[in-house]
């Protein structure tokens, strides 16, 4: 099977699912048991306010096998070194990446339930992004192992390669990890959401990794896919488990540091359409609403409650921001596949 790196991967996502889904119902009712449930400000939309009380942190489903998994599959290697070829140095990257952002977002969703609503302080929160995502800037840049086109912007279709010095490339790599961290972040607001478009953006970074034979991270994005479909199993409408920041800001955190590692970052505004999308909502309702002396230019923001309040379900909206994002994630495929 090893010979097989898109069938090996496709089956550790099968599994993942799998495990996934089965320690799924016993983490929500251990969540439920101890009452961490979901806050729901007073500023949020009317149909918003049935939700509070459903267990959060649920990031915990995600990232809990997804570590255990590829550890496992590292542990074989140093065990076995005739199974080298089962996984490599470079899928831990992404992993610490996951688990960092995680530990930060888990922070902040139990301060939050434990104060009734605030969290880590903004300019902290900020502090413990800017260093994970540093750590991961320099080995990319210094170390550059399984790292395609490192201190390099790589432009998709014209194949021209910009070479870029640490000093620019660093900080370009903390950037992207922490915009998509964020990003994925606000799409988190409605049933089924972030789960489905980080899936479809973790499949087809796959795609690009396996087109471009990094096999090791072919693996790691399609256990992340098989442990997205997992939570989603428990997060469909109506939710029985909410991902939180825990998993929020890990998820797009990896996502980002998998688009750098192939190199093919310029398409994650493409293949991660919907959290891009739902960024530039927020930001222009601000800018727009400080232009105008205070008029808006959504319904509301992020993007998904200006559709909800224009009479779309909340299943419509998930349906079709999902359709929009597979779609987008085959653009982003089929783009860099073009040299």
């Amino acid at each position: 099977m090893t010979d097989n790196p898109l069938a090996f991967a496709l089956t550790l996502g099968g599994i993942t699912f799998v495990l996934t889904v089965i320690w799924g119902g016993p983490l929500v009712e251990i969540l439920r048991r101890l009452g961490i449930g979901q806050m729901i400000r007073t500023d949020e939309p009317e149909w918003q306010q049935g939700k509070a009380g459903t267990p959060t942190m649920g990031g915990l489903l995600i990232i809990v096998p997804v570590v255990l998994i590829t550890l496992a599959l590292n542990l074989a290697k140093l065990i076995r070194p005739s199974a080298s070829q089962l996984t490599g140095a470079s899928i831990l990257l992404p992993l610490f990446i996951l688990v960092g952002y995680g530990a930060l977002g888990g922070l902040d969703d139990w301060l939050k339930l434990r104060s009734k609503g605030e969290g880590i302080s903004a300019r902290a929160k900020l502090i413990g992004q800017v260093g994970l995502a540093g750590i991961a800037a320099v080995f990319m840049s210094l170390v550059s192992g399984g790292v395609q086109f490192a201190n390099e912007i790589y432009i998709p279709v014209m194949g021209l390669r910009l070479p870029l010095s640490p000093v620019l490339y660093i900080p370009l790599v903390i950037f992207v990890i922490i915009s998509m961290s964020n990003a994925v972040n606000l799409t988190d607001g409605l049933d089924g959401l972030a789960g489905t478009v980080t899936a479809s953006a973790f499949a087809a970074y796959g795609l690009v990794a396996l087109l471009q034979g990094q096999v090791f991270l072919v693996q790691f994005c399609f256990i992340m896919v098989g442990a997205c479909f997992a939570f989603l199993w428990y997060n469909a409408v109506p939710a029985q488990l909410f991902m939180g920041d825990t998993g929020a800001l890990a998820l797009g955190a990896a996502l980002a540091t998998v688009a750098l590692m192939t190199g093919q970052w310029l398409l994650l505004p493409i293949i991660a359409i919907v959290p891009v999308a739902e960024t530039l909502s927020v930001v222009l309702q601000v800018l727009y609403f400080r232009w105008s002396g205070g008029q808006k230019l959504l319904r509301r923001s992020p993007l998904h409650f200006h559709f909800q309040l224009g009479g779309w379900s909340e299943s419509q909206v998930v349906q079709r921001f999902w359709l929009v994002g597979i779609l987008s994630a085959m653009v982003g495929v089929a783009l860099a596949l073009l040299r």
